[in-house]
């Protein structure tokens, strides 16, 4: 686009169009999403093209399904959502954030402060804030108690404080059962199952594998104690060919000694399983023996099976097959061939539960419980979906002071630590000249989380945020009880933000406001042609 060399002015002018229409978009996407904040946070509806309401509170599902037109504001709900799937949570945070450096260096702009001044400046306070950060974060050892104020930290902003104070023990139990140090726990190896059945309270940790189906045949038992586990990869009935083949014959006689023929084949894989099963049950009846089969089993084998006691399952999901080596210690078995009780696993307790037209097999009291299975009910689709969400966040809260064995104080505390250190004795000693405008801006920019908590809980901002300021001047790490407004301290109260959030956080914020700030034009690309080259 050539410049307008005769009217400079009007030149200046489409220039600050621009900057003020990303300002724009990000103060308009904070709007939206600043009353979301911390466990008073209202809710969302959105509806989609075909009627469908979803209530939600979670940044990242509100800006994954939010249909945003603006091309500043889809650029700040990607880089906030990218934040997610990096860290587990903090999208909120970083929208609150992007959306007060640009309103704060708005500020500055009007006052006739260049944009690469601020930008500047952003970079020398985002700097030193990471360095703050790794001062003032809490290295602990985790233990139980910790981390069930960390995942109780993280579920209070998702649900409502009763629910989330009964799903905190399963989620750090379901990573305490699987975490084995020094390694990091797996979080593929807890699966998360959804059950609309009665309330949200019963959702359960079973520390074992569930299965979505049960026996196929009514003779099996539905409970069986100290069970033997076979794991199959084979077929227990009448199969096609996998290639392309056919059987020709001229009289029904010649069909029934074809139909004859198979069946002894599988009948032959039978006897073989039940001459295992007798070797290590024999006739005693406080042993059970499992048959777990990734292909399918016909009504006659089941027959077979039903009859010697056998409780078997057919098309086993194939994740669940490799999580059941694990927990049980056995081996899957591709052929009966070469089986010896040695390939068999183990389990306390293996039992089928049915919920309406639902079956669930349920394996507990395993050998080594390195899979995990949260259960989660509810009475209905919406309920189930938020728990899900606030259930995936808690295991990613919880896994990160794992790994990072750090937390950081929460409820706005490091913000309003932050804030005075950046604006106190390091800009007036550390940095000279134009960017100090910069730093003041970021520092500033870091109470809009104190401060939308005080909003959102009905608290006076000024007052609440003035008496944290004064108790941390005072040498007391401090953060906003939101019962009182009054200042608390959270180490005392188990309130904690994750680390590795917040460093995400403040630099993801800070590159996508300086970013924003020195875009001076708003083009529209033309769509590239074949060849990679741009048509004209």
């Amino acid at each position: 686009m050539a410049t307008n060399l005769l009217n400079p002015k009007a030149e200046s002018l489409r220039r600050g169009e621009a900057l003020q229409a990303n300002i724009n978009a990000g103060e308009g996407l904070q709007e939206i999403l600043k009353t979301n904040l911390g466990p008073d946070g209202t809710l969302k509806m959105l509806v989609d093209g075909a009627g469908q309401i979803t209530l939600t509170k979670d940044g990242q599902k509100l800006l994954r399904e939010m249909s945003i037109q603006h091309p500043t504001a889809v650029l700040i709900a990607r880089a906030a959502t990218a934040l997610d799937d990096i860290a587990g949570d903090g999208t909120t945070s970083v929208v609150l954030l992007v959306g007060e450096l640009l309103k704060q260096a708005s500020r500055h702009i009007s006052e006739g402060v260049h944009p690469r001044v601020i930008t500047e400046g952003f970079e020398i306070a985002k700097t030193e804030a990471l360095k703050f950060l790794d001062k003032f974060k809490i290295e602990r050892e985790p233990d139980r108690e910790l981390l069930l104020s960390v995942a109780r930290t993280t579920l209070a902003t998702k649900l409502t404080k009763t629910l989330a104070e009964q799903l905190t023990p399963s989620i750090v139990d379901a990573i305490l059962t699987i975490y084995n140090p020094p390694a990091k726990p797996d979080l593929h190896m807890i699966e998360i199952m959804t059950m609309q059945h009665r309330t949200a309270s019963e959702t359960q940790l079973i520390r074992g594998l569930a299965l979505d189906h049960g026996a196929r045949h009514p003779d099996m038992p539905r409970e069986v104690k100290n069970a033997f586990i076979l794991i199959l990869n084979v077929s227990l009935e009448y199969e096609k060919s996998e290639v392309n083949s056919g059987f020709f014959y001229s009289s029904a006689e010649q069909r029934d000694k074809l139909v004859e023929s198979e069946r002894r084949f599988v009948d032959s894989k039978l006897k073989k399983i039940v001459e295992l099963k007798q070797e290590v049950c024999g006739n005693n009846p406080d042993r059970g023996f499992v048959i777990i089969n990734q292909k399918g089993i016909d009504p006659l084998s089941l027959d077979v099976l039903a009859k010697n006691g056998i409780f078997a399952l057919r098309r086993a999901k194939r994740r669940n097959m490799e999580r059941l080596q694990l927990i049980t210690g056995g081996t899957a078995m591709n052929s009966v061939d070469d089986m010896t009780p040695d390939v068999l696993g183990w389990a306390g307790t293996v039992y089928e539960q049915t919920l309406g037209e639902e079956k669930y097999t349920f394996i507990e009291d395993v050998k080594e419980p390195k899979s995990a299975t949260i259960m989660i009910k509810g009475p209905n689709n919406h309920t189930i979906a938020q728990i899900k969400d606030a259930v995936r966040d808690g295991l990613r809260s919880v896994y990160n002071m794992i790994v990072d064995k750090s937390v950081v104080a929460g409820a706005g505390a490091f913000q309003i630590a932050c804030s005075s250190h950046l604006s106190g004795d390091f800009v007036r000693k550390e940095v000279k000249g134009k960017p100090k405008a910069g730093v003041h801006a970021f520092a500033d920019a870091l109470l809009i989380i104190p401060k939308t908590l005080a909003a959102n809980s009905g608290h006076d901002i000024q007052d609440a945020v003035a008496t944290l300021q004064d108790e941390y001047n005072e040498g007391n790490v401090v953060g906003l009880n939101l019962k009182d407004g009054q200042p608390m301290d959270p180490i005392t109260e188990g309130v904690y933000d994750s680390f590795r959030v917040l460093r995400n956080s403040i630099a993801s914020a800070a590159s996508i406001a300086g970013n924003l700030l020195l875009c001076d034009e708003l083009l529209k690309a033309r769509q590239m042609g074949k060849g990679g080259a741009i048509t004209q």
